[in-house]
């Protein structure tokens, strides 16, 4: 799935494609060559790579402190995210997600980061699985996912999660 998901980062950031990449170990971590050099191996080092290739460096955070949550965010996903086996495992992701969305747009800040992309990646395969009603009881991510899958070019050919957004009052003749 890494591979896949570096191939959209690609795209989302305006870079050609074609890039080839590699996996290693039973995790299949990706490892992108280079051609000057050792091959770079992870997620978030390819990633971070891929964001200063395409000049976007603003996408890694904006003050050392945003640099740092970005880091921090990627972090997540790759630890925790990456290696979620359970639907409890997913329940925790998605509670402590809608607490930290709760007053927020992005992840870090008020910029649209690197992270966001990567964790819309990264949960993808769980928002397209959710009931109505999961959706629901996860507002602030599930409007947080749908900003961002609307976001340009970040979607690219992964299906459209669709939101129902219920009116609180209908009218009945």
């Amino acid at each position: 799935m890494a591979a896949a998901e570096l191939a959209l980062l690609e795209g989302t950031l305006g870079l050609r494609k074609g890039t080839k990449y590699g996996a290693q170990g039973e995790r299949q971590i990706p490892v992108l060559q280079t051609n000057n050099g050792p091959g770079l191996t992870g997620l978030i080092t390819i990633a971070a790579h891929l964001v200063k290739q395409a000049k976007k460096e603003q996408l890694l955070g904006s003050t050392a402190e945003e640099k740092a949550v970005v880091q921090q965010w990627l972090e997540y996903r790759v630890t925790r995210v990456d290696r979620c086996s359970s639907k409890e495992d997913t329940r925790t992701i998605l509670k402590d997600l809608n607490t930290h969305l709760e007053d927020k747009v992005y992840l870090v800040g008020n910029s649209f980061t690197l992270a966001d992309i990567l964790m819309y990646y990264g949960l993808h395969h769980v928002m397209v699985d959710l009931t109505v009603q999961e959706k629901e009881k996860y507002l602030n991510v599930s409007r947080w996912f749908n900003h961002i899958q609307h976001y340009p070019g970040v979607r690219q050919q992964l299906s459209n999660v669709v939101f129902i957004k219920n009116r609180l009052y209908t009218n009945v003749p």
